[in-house]
């Protein structure tokens, strides 16, 4: 598996598992999460990078061809996540299941439109049965992301958020005058 450690601090010990969200650090312990993409977001901020993290708060994402992300994500620290519902007994079968879709995705062309990081995170979903469905996909992630998704920060919301009101902003300016 091609694995891409963009910040690997191999001398700290993993948190453990009881241990919160700290956007701060960038653990995010079961957690689904995502961030703007550049542009895209911009236009579409529904639209934008998802990645998913292990009981251990480590983040994995389908950052690209053949390339699976470890513990930051491909276009910058996440805006917004979900802290799964996983129960403690269930904590080593949800590892498993994010590691098969790595294993999964490490070996997959990426593509924006059809096989992308939500599809990745979809997989784990799916491997673990996330809420008893196997129907999970990138639609149904990205919808869940838009309205079940925490804001990690009021600037988070401006990051996403921001760019699109300006542009739209600038557009109502230009037609009404």
């Amino acid at each position: 598996m091609n694995v891409t450690t963009l910040d690997d601090d191999s001398n700290s010990a993993p948190p453990p598992l009881s241990t919160p969200v700290d956007p701060a650090r960038d653990i995010f312990p079961h957690c689904l999460v995502w961030s703007p993409l550049p542009v895209l977001t911009w236009f579409l901020p529904f639209i934008g990078h998802m990645g998913i993290a292990t009981t251990d708060g480590i983040m994995w994402d389908f950052a690209g061809p053949y390339s699976i992300g470890k513990h930051k994500l491909a276009f910058g620290p996440p805006t917004r996540y979900i802290q799964l519902d996983v129960a403690p007994s269930k904590a080593s079968d949800y590892d498993l299941a994010v590691a098969e879709a790595n294993a999964t995705y490490a070996c997959r062309t990426h593509n924006l439109f059809c096989d992308n990081c939500h599809s990745h995170c979809a997989c784990a979903f799916n491997n673990f049965q996330y809420k008893g469905w196997r129907r999970w996909n990138m639609v149904v992630l990205c919808f869940y992301m838009f309205f079940a998704g925490r804001w990690v920060s009021p600037m988070a919301v401006a990051k996403t958020w921001g760019p699109f009101l300006v542009g739209l902003t600038v557009i109502l300016v230009i037609e009404c005058f």
